[in-house]
């Protein structure tokens, strides 16, 4: 099998290694509830009087995941971007990407190349496009929102604005570096359709745990090695693009979980990238 395989599950499936690991959690971004009111209760007459709290109401309210909330929110998540982790996650995949650079030309050739991975990988490039990802965080915040369902509406904001700043970051990293693509084409780097899953992934992870979130970002792993297999991106662009992701989703969803996780550069031969591992839960 081709060395993009090895490198590719290498580079972007969870890894058994243990390195330094990040602490993803802090203050909630979704509205708290307050504090709940007092209610008397009398048994008998002949007893005291006991008090007790009545039960709180519902944390996440309509107003958190109204539509003009997809976008008023944006202020916020764009400067939690701005945190120790985010640093060091952009900073591993920007040293695995420069790592793997010099090899970028040969690996996607040879991936190209292959009929077996082109099989394999054709239907990558529909489902890591915009519109697929867009349309189902939009779709999943439209069935919340219609069936009255807190956490699926709350679910659908999350991946909404993850979508959003994932793009604005994407695109303009792509227009400033404007890296010609293998087959050509411009703005090669980093690669949208790895961004835009692995920002779906993270989201999904935050709200719902690693069960979910390994094979969510399996499926980024899988959209990822499409992007090079169809000549359409390097190895470098790849990797880059997985951490833009990364942070993009847990910017939106700071408080909506715990977990730690280590994401650190990893080599292979002919190849390299970034492993995301599984440290547990604090």
């Amino acid at each position: 099998m081709p060395k993009i395989v090895v490198a590719l599950m290498l580079s972007l499936s969870a890894a058994p290694a243990l390195a330094q690991n990040l602490d993803v959690s802090s203050s909630a971004s979704a509205q708290v509830a307050p504090a709940a009111p007092l209610q008397q209760v009398t048994d008998t007459p002949k007893r005291p009087i006991e008090w007790r709290a009545a039960a709180p109401p519902q944390a996440i309210d309509s107003a958190h995941t109204s539509f003009g909330s997809l976008f008023r929110d944006l202020g916020g998540d764009f400067r939690l971007l701005a945190s120790r982790q985010s640093a060091v996650v952009i900073g591993a995949a920007g040293a695995a990407s420069l790592a793997v650079r010099g090899q970028d030309a040969g690996l996607t050739r040879e991936a190209h190349a292959s009929e077996a991975l082109d099989t394999m990988f054709a239907p990558g490039a529909v489902m890591g496009g915009g519109l697929a990802q867009f349309g189902a965080a939009f779709g999943t915040w439209a069935l919340g929102r219609t069936t009255h369902n807190p956490r699926v509406s709350l679910l659908g904001a999350d991946l909404v604005r993850a979508q959003i700043v994932n793009s604005a970051l994407t695109q303009g990293i792509k227009f400033a570096v404007n890296r010609q693509r293998p087959d050509g084409g411009r703005h090669s780097f980093p690669s949208g359709h790895t961004s835009g899953t692995f920002a779906t992934a993270a989201v999904l992870q935050r709200h719902f745990g690693w069960k979910v979130g390994a094979a969510a970002y399996g499926l980024g792993a899988y959209v990822a090695g499409s992007r090079v297999q169809e000549n359409k991106h390097y190895m470098s662009d790849i990797i880059f693009g997985a951490a833009i992701g990364i942070v993009s989703g847990h910017a939106v969803t700071v408080g909506h979980g715990k977990g730690r996780f280590a994401l650190i550069p990893l080599a292979a031969p002919g190849g390299g990238g970034v492993g995301l591992t599984l440290i547990g839960q604090p």
